[in-house]
C-alpha cells in the first residue's frame, strides 16, 4: 500500500513538472549559441499541440541552416507554416480555398506556387517529420497554423531572429 502511495505521488509530481515546463518560455540563446551551416545544420525541434507551438519563441539566426524536426502532439491535424508575411498570406488563402464547402464534402488539397518560399508541414496527430530549412538573411518570420479555426484559437508561434 505504501508503494502505491509513493508511486502515485511520484507520478503526480512528474505530471505537475511536465505541465510547468510546457508553459515555460524557451531559454534565451546564450554566448554558446551557434548558428547552423549548410554543412552542419542546427537541430531545432518544434512540437505542435492543440493550439500552440513549443517552444515559443522559436530562436533562429538570419542566414543559418536548420534541421527542423516537427512533431504533432495534438489530438487533431495541425499545420506548421514558417515564412514571412507573403508566405503566410499565400498559405492562408490556399487553406481557405481548400476548405470543404459543405459538411462531408471532399476538400481539394491546398497548394501554392513553387516561388512562394518558406516551409509548410501538415501532420496528423502523432506524426513527425524532419526538413532542412534555410533561414532568410533578411526580413521577419512568422509561425502560424492556417487550418480552419486554428489561428483564431491561438495557434501562432513567436519567432525571434537572433542578430
Amino acid at each position: 500500500m505504501v508503494v502505491a502511495v509513493v508511486g502515485a505521488g511520484l507520478i503526480l509530481g512528474l505530471v505537475l513538472l511536465g505541465a510547468a515546463l510546457a508553459g515555460a518560455p524557451a531559454p534565451t540563446p546564450g554566448p554558446s549559441f551557434l548558428a547552423g551551416s549548410e554543412a552542419r545544420p542546427r537541430e531545432v525541434s518544434v512540437i505542435m499541440r492543440d493550439y500552440h507551438f513549443d517552444p515559443t519563441p522559436l530562436y533562429l539566426v538570419p542566414g543559418e541552416t536548420v534541421r527542423l524536426t516537427v512533431f504533432n502532439a495534438g489530438m487533431i491535424e495541425h499545420e506548421f507554416v514558417l515564412g514571412d508575411a507573403s508566405v503566410q498570406e499565400a498559405w492562408a488563402a490556399a487553406d481557405a480555398a481548400a476548405t470543404p464547402p459543405a459538411a462531408f464534402a471532399t476538400a481539394p488539397p491546398a497548394s501554392v506556387g513553387p516561388d512562394v518560399g518558406g516551409v509548410r508541414i501538415v501532420l496528423p496527430s502523432g506524426a513527425m517529420t524532419t526538413v532542412t530549412y534555410h533561414v532568410p538573411a533578411a526580413g521577419d518570420l512568422e509561425l502560424i497554423c492556417h487550418l480552419p479555426g486554428h489561428e483564431e484559437a491561438g495557434m501562432v508561434g513567436q519567432v525571434v531572429l537572433v542578430r
